[in-house]
């Protein structure tokens, strides 16, 4: 894919980041409650967030190119874990909002479409993190 994104601490709080993506600059931090500032999304819900709003764009393309009359694309996503030891695998629940005057058949194939989704897939797929000290 090629894409970079580039995180370093920065003053604020103890886990406090800077988050540059491109020509944007966003924080990370952890919530109070962990010890940090709060002034950003944590780690998780930044993946949770690629997740969403992977998942509503995919769909608006797809309702466009089918010239569809969709109105309002939403996506509430949360995150946990099921299992225990070797059988643990993350779980995250989408529950998409989709409207417009989408007929039963139009709303289950944007449903099939939500799944196509390119950070859906990398998720699912079996993932290798390579790690390099520079």
């Amino acid at each position: 894919m090629g894409n970079m994104v580039t995180v370093k601490e920065r003053a604020g709080g103890i886990y406090t980041q800077d988050v540059l993506a491109g020509n944007h600059r966003l924080y990370a931090d952890e919530p109070e409650s962990l010890g940090g500032a709060d002034l950003g999304p944590s780690p998780f819900e930044f993946v949770l967030a690629g997740l969403g709003s992977c998942t509503t764009i995919t769909l608006r393309m797809y309702a466009e190119r089918k010239k569809w009359p969709v109105t309002h694309i939403g996506v509430d996503v949360s995150y946990k874990k099921s299992g225990f030891g070797a059988d643990m695998k993350s779980v995250f629940v989408r529950k998409i909002t989709i409207e417009g005057e989408l007929d039963e058949a139009q709303l289950k194939r944007m449903m099939a479409i939500a799944d196509k989704c390119p950070v859906h897939k990398m998720l699912e797929a079996k993932t290798e993190i390579r790690t390099e000290l520079v």
